[in-house]
Protein backbone atom coordinates (compact mmCIF):
# COMPACT_ATOMS: atom_id res chain seq x y z
CA UNK A 1 0.00 0.00 0.00
CA UNK A 2 1.19 3.83 -0.83
CA UNK A 3 0.72 6.54 2.09
CA UNK A 4 1.35 10.28 1.60
CA UNK A 5 1.68 12.88 3.98
CA UNK A 6 2.79 16.35 4.70
CA UNK A 7 5.33 17.04 6.92
CA UNK A 8 4.22 20.26 8.85
CA UNK A 9 7.92 20.45 10.15
CA UNK A 10 9.64 20.86 6.57
CA UNK A 11 9.84 24.16 4.76
CA UNK A 12 10.89 25.91 1.52
CA UNK A 13 13.01 28.22 0.29
CA UNK A 14 13.07 30.09 -2.96
CA UNK A 15 16.84 30.18 -4.02
CA UNK A 16 16.75 32.72 -6.83
CA UNK A 17 19.10 35.21 -9.73
CA UNK A 18 21.70 34.43 -11.90
CA UNK A 19 24.60 33.20 -9.39
CA UNK A 20 22.15 31.05 -7.97
CA UNK A 21 24.39 27.76 -8.69
CA UNK A 22 27.46 28.81 -8.82
CA UNK A 23 26.53 30.67 -5.07
CA UNK A 24 25.44 27.31 -3.63
CA UNK A 25 28.37 25.04 -5.09
CA UNK A 26 30.85 27.44 -2.71
CA UNK A 27 28.68 26.96 0.31
CA UNK A 28 27.20 22.77 0.35
CA UNK A 29 28.73 19.55 0.44
CA UNK A 30 26.91 18.39 -2.78
CA UNK A 31 27.58 19.18 -6.16
CA UNK A 32 24.93 21.43 -7.97
CA UNK A 33 26.13 20.29 -11.01
CA UNK A 34 23.49 17.26 -10.39
CA UNK A 35 20.56 20.18 -9.80
CA UNK A 36 21.75 21.72 -12.77
CA UNK A 37 21.36 18.63 -14.83
CA UNK A 38 17.74 18.57 -13.60
CA UNK A 39 17.88 16.31 -10.50
CA UNK A 40 17.31 16.44 -6.54
CA UNK A 41 20.21 16.08 -4.49
CA UNK A 42 20.07 15.53 -0.23
CA UNK A 43 23.20 18.32 1.01
CA UNK A 44 24.25 19.81 3.72
CA UNK A 45 25.86 23.50 4.86
CA UNK A 46 28.32 22.86 8.10
CA UNK A 47 30.71 25.30 9.89
CA UNK A 48 33.99 26.40 8.75
CA UNK A 49 35.29 23.74 11.23
CA UNK A 50 33.27 20.80 9.38
CA UNK A 51 30.83 20.75 11.98
CA UNK A 52 26.91 20.06 10.91
CA UNK A 53 24.37 22.85 11.03
CA UNK A 54 21.25 22.30 8.55
CA UNK A 55 20.48 19.07 6.11
CA UNK A 56 18.10 19.87 2.94
CA UNK A 57 17.07 18.67 -0.37
CA UNK A 58 17.88 21.03 -3.32
CA UNK A 59 15.50 20.68 -6.21
CA UNK A 60 15.40 22.67 -9.35
CA UNK A 61 11.94 24.08 -9.83
CA UNK A 62 11.48 26.39 -12.76
CA UNK A 63 13.36 29.71 -11.93
CA UNK A 64 14.69 28.44 -8.94
CA UNK A 65 16.19 26.25 -6.84
CA UNK A 66 14.21 24.98 -4.00
CA UNK A 67 15.65 24.05 -0.47
CA UNK A 68 13.61 21.74 1.62
CA UNK A 69 14.58 22.74 5.32
CA UNK A 70 13.60 22.05 8.90
CA UNK A 71 11.07 24.56 9.36
CA UNK A 72 11.70 25.73 12.87
CA UNK A 73 15.67 26.12 11.60
CA UNK A 74 14.27 27.74 8.07
CA UNK A 75 15.05 31.77 8.62
CA UNK A 76 18.54 30.71 10.58
CA UNK A 77 19.67 28.94 7.45
CA UNK A 78 18.64 32.24 5.48
CA UNK A 79 20.60 34.28 7.04
CA UNK A 80 24.06 31.90 7.56
CA UNK A 81 23.73 32.16 3.49
CA UNK A 82 23.08 35.35 3.21
CA UNK A 83 26.27 36.33 5.07
CA UNK A 84 28.36 34.83 2.64
CA UNK A 85 25.91 36.75 -0.55
CA UNK A 86 28.63 39.87 -1.53
CA UNK A 87 28.13 40.18 -4.62
CA UNK A 88 26.36 37.61 -5.63
CA UNK A 89 23.11 38.08 -7.76
CA UNK A 90 21.21 35.29 -5.43
CA UNK A 91 18.23 35.95 -3.31
CA UNK A 92 16.99 33.66 -0.46
CA UNK A 93 12.54 33.90 0.76
CA UNK A 94 10.27 31.93 2.50
CA UNK A 95 8.17 29.83 0.27
CA UNK A 96 4.73 28.96 1.71
CA UNK A 97 2.44 28.74 -0.87
CA UNK A 98 3.82 25.43 -1.43
CA UNK A 99 4.03 22.61 1.24
CA UNK A 100 6.38 19.85 2.05
CA UNK A 101 5.67 16.51 1.99
CA UNK A 102 6.45 12.73 1.28
CA UNK A 103 5.05 9.76 -0.40
CA UNK A 104 5.91 5.99 0.49
CA UNK A 105 5.73 2.56 0.03
CA UNK A 106 4.79 0.05 -2.58
CA UNK A 107 3.33 1.57 -5.54
CA UNK A 108 4.10 5.07 -4.54
CA UNK A 109 6.11 6.78 -7.42
CA UNK A 110 3.82 5.12 -10.43
CA UNK A 111 0.82 6.12 -8.72
CA UNK A 112 2.25 10.05 -8.64
CA UNK A 113 3.27 8.91 -12.82
CA UNK A 114 6.73 9.10 -12.06
CA UNK A 115 10.14 6.84 -11.10
CA UNK A 116 11.95 5.36 -8.39
CA UNK A 117 15.14 6.36 -9.83
CA UNK A 118 16.62 8.77 -7.20
CA UNK A 119 16.63 12.33 -7.80
CA UNK A 120 14.19 11.92 -10.10
CA UNK A 121 11.96 14.98 -10.70
CA UNK A 122 8.79 15.94 -11.72
CA UNK A 123 6.48 19.13 -12.52
CA UNK A 124 3.04 18.91 -11.20
CA UNK A 125 0.85 21.85 -11.86
CA UNK A 126 2.59 24.60 -9.68
CA UNK A 127 4.59 22.38 -7.38
CA UNK A 128 7.11 19.48 -7.75
CA UNK A 129 7.73 15.77 -7.20
CA UNK A 130 11.28 14.41 -6.29
CA UNK A 131 12.36 11.39 -5.85
CA UNK A 132 14.33 10.86 -2.39
CA UNK A 133 18.10 11.27 -3.53
CA UNK A 134 19.42 8.96 -0.88
CA UNK A 135 17.95 5.24 -0.73
CA UNK A 136 15.88 3.56 -2.94
CA UNK A 137 12.31 3.21 -1.20
CA UNK A 138 12.85 5.98 0.89
CA UNK A 139 9.68 7.64 -0.84
CA UNK A 140 8.74 10.67 -3.27
CA UNK A 141 8.71 14.36 -1.99
CA UNK A 142 6.97 16.76 -2.59
CA UNK A 143 6.75 20.43 -2.74
CA UNK A 144 2.39 21.04 -3.96
CA UNK A 145 -0.21 23.24 -2.83
CA UNK A 146 -1.95 22.53 -0.29
CA UNK A 147 -4.76 21.49 -2.86
CA UNK A 148 -2.43 19.61 -5.13
CA UNK A 149 -1.15 17.90 -2.24
CA UNK A 150 -4.84 16.68 -0.70
CA UNK A 151 -5.84 15.32 -3.95
CA UNK A 152 -3.20 12.86 -4.34
CA UNK A 153 -4.06 9.23 -5.11
CA UNK A 154 -2.82 7.58 -2.12
CA UNK A 155 -3.71 7.02 1.49
CA UNK A 156 -3.41 9.97 3.48
CA UNK A 157 -1.19 9.03 6.69
CA UNK A 158 0.42 10.65 9.36
CA UNK A 159 4.31 12.32 9.72
CA UNK A 160 4.15 9.86 12.54
CA UNK A 161 3.53 7.18 10.39
CA UNK A 162 6.37 8.26 7.85
CA UNK A 163 9.11 9.02 10.66
CA UNK A 164 8.43 4.82 11.42
CA UNK A 165 9.46 4.12 7.96
CA UNK A 166 12.36 6.45 7.93
CA UNK A 167 13.82 5.11 10.76
CA UNK A 168 13.86 1.66 10.14
CA UNK A 169 15.72 2.98 6.82
CA UNK A 170 18.32 4.39 9.03
CA UNK A 171 17.42 7.58 7.58
CA UNK A 172 18.34 11.21 9.83
CA UNK A 173 16.03 14.07 9.82
CA UNK A 174 17.67 17.30 10.65
CA UNK A 175 18.73 18.39 14.06
CA UNK A 176 16.44 15.92 15.59
CA UNK A 177 19.40 13.20 14.50
CA UNK A 178 22.33 15.10 14.01
CA UNK A 179 23.59 17.68 17.29
CA UNK A 180 24.63 21.02 15.73
CA UNK A 181 27.91 22.12 15.67
CA UNK A 182 28.84 18.51 16.51
CA UNK A 183 27.79 16.18 14.43
CA UNK A 184 29.78 14.90 11.62
CA UNK A 185 28.36 14.07 7.94
CA UNK A 186 30.00 10.68 7.66
CA UNK A 187 28.79 9.77 11.12
CA UNK A 188 25.29 10.11 9.95
CA UNK A 189 25.49 8.35 6.23
CA UNK A 190 25.76 11.16 4.33
CA UNK A 191 28.60 9.51 2.14
CA UNK A 192 26.46 6.03 1.28
CA UNK A 193 23.03 8.25 0.94
CA UNK A 194 24.48 10.48 -1.50
CA UNK A 195 24.87 13.81 0.50
CA UNK A 196 28.58 14.57 0.08
CA UNK A 197 30.97 14.97 -3.13
CA UNK A 198 34.33 14.48 -2.38
CA UNK A 199 35.41 15.67 -5.95
CA UNK A 200 33.55 18.86 -6.55
CA UNK A 201 36.18 21.32 -5.24
CA UNK A 202 35.68 23.76 -2.17
CA UNK A 203 32.81 24.70 0.15
CA UNK A 204 32.59 25.28 3.49
CA UNK A 205 33.77 22.74 6.14
CA UNK A 206 35.46 20.74 3.77
CA UNK A 207 38.65 19.91 5.09
CA UNK A 208 37.62 18.08 7.63
CA UNK A 209 34.94 15.92 6.17
CA UNK A 210 37.70 14.97 3.10
CA UNK A 211 39.78 13.93 6.01
CA UNK A 212 37.55 11.88 8.22
CA UNK A 213 36.69 9.90 4.81
CA UNK A 214 40.32 9.22 3.68
CA UNK A 215 41.85 8.71 7.02
CA UNK A 216 38.70 6.51 8.38
CA UNK A 217 38.54 9.20 11.24
CA UNK A 218 34.77 7.83 12.07
CA UNK A 219 34.17 6.54 15.43
CA UNK A 220 30.07 6.88 15.75
CA UNK A 221 27.69 6.02 13.53
CA UNK A 222 23.88 6.87 13.21
CA UNK A 223 21.64 3.35 13.15
CA UNK A 224 18.23 1.98 13.20
CA UNK A 225 17.81 0.32 16.88
CA UNK A 226 15.33 -1.81 18.65
CA UNK A 227 14.20 -1.31 21.94
CA UNK A 228 12.97 -3.45 24.52
CA UNK A 229 12.11 -2.08 27.38
CA UNK A 230 11.12 1.53 28.70
CA UNK A 231 11.05 3.92 25.98
CA UNK A 232 14.11 6.09 26.22
CA UNK A 233 14.00 9.93 25.76
CA UNK A 234 15.74 11.47 22.55
CA UNK A 235 18.88 12.28 23.69
CA UNK A 236 19.32 9.83 26.68
CA UNK A 237 22.87 8.28 27.01
CA UNK A 238 23.79 4.58 25.63
CA UNK A 239 25.78 2.55 28.07
CA UNK A 240 27.76 -0.67 27.89
CA UNK A 241 29.06 -2.35 31.08
CA UNK A 242 28.69 1.26 32.33
CA UNK A 243 30.38 3.05 29.73
CA UNK A 244 29.43 5.64 27.36
CA UNK A 245 28.14 3.77 23.76
CA UNK A 246 26.37 6.68 22.27
CA UNK A 247 23.11 8.23 22.56
CA UNK A 248 19.66 7.86 21.46
CA UNK A 249 17.63 9.80 18.74
CA UNK A 250 14.63 9.59 17.62
CA UNK A 251 12.29 7.00 18.42
CA UNK A 252 9.02 5.67 16.78
CA UNK A 253 7.30 3.01 19.38
CA UNK A 254 9.90 -0.11 19.60
CA UNK A 255 12.55 0.80 16.93
CA UNK A 256 14.68 4.20 17.09
CA UNK A 257 17.73 5.98 15.74
CA UNK A 258 21.31 5.99 18.05
CA UNK A 259 24.34 7.64 17.48
CA UNK A 260 26.36 4.35 18.29
CA UNK A 261 29.78 4.16 18.97
CA UNK A 262 31.41 1.67 17.01
CA UNK A 263 33.87 0.03 19.28
CA UNK A 264 30.61 -0.63 21.74
CA UNK A 265 28.70 -1.87 18.54
CA UNK A 266 31.81 -4.37 17.42
CA UNK A 267 32.11 -6.25 20.82
CA UNK A 268 28.26 -7.55 20.95
CA UNK A 269 27.72 -6.41 24.23
CA UNK A 270 24.63 -5.77 25.61
CA UNK A 271 23.61 -1.58 25.11
CA UNK A 272 21.54 0.18 27.55
CA UNK A 273 19.42 3.17 27.46
CA UNK A 274 18.07 3.49 30.84
CA UNK A 275 15.94 0.54 31.98
CA UNK A 276 15.52 -0.64 28.38
CA UNK A 277 18.01 -2.72 26.14
CA UNK A 278 19.24 -1.79 22.98
CA UNK A 279 19.89 -3.26 19.82
CA UNK A 280 21.48 -1.79 17.15
CA UNK A 281 20.33 -3.06 13.45
CA UNK A 282 23.10 -2.12 10.54
CA UNK A 283 21.38 -1.46 7.44
CA UNK A 284 21.86 -3.01 4.59
CA UNK A 285 23.35 0.46 2.76
CA UNK A 286 25.37 1.13 5.45
CA UNK A 287 29.33 0.42 4.97
CA UNK A 288 31.17 0.18 8.44
CA UNK A 289 35.35 -0.49 8.61
CA UNK A 290 34.90 -4.65 9.01
CA UNK A 291 32.52 -4.35 5.84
Amino acid sequence: MAFFTALPHRALIAVGGDDRAGFLQGMISNDMRHVEAGQAMWAAFLTAQGKFLHEFFVVPHRDAILLECERARREDLIGRLARYKLRAKVSFAPLDTLQAGIAWGEGAAAALETTETLGTVKARGDGVLYTDPRLKGAGVRFALTPDQAGGLPLTRATPEAYDAHRIGLGLPDGSRDMEIDKALLLENGFEELHGVDFEKGCYIGQELTARTHYRALIKKRLMPVTIDGATPAPGEALTIDGRDAGEMKSIAGAHGLALVRLDAWKSGGNLTAGAARITPVKPDWMQLPQD
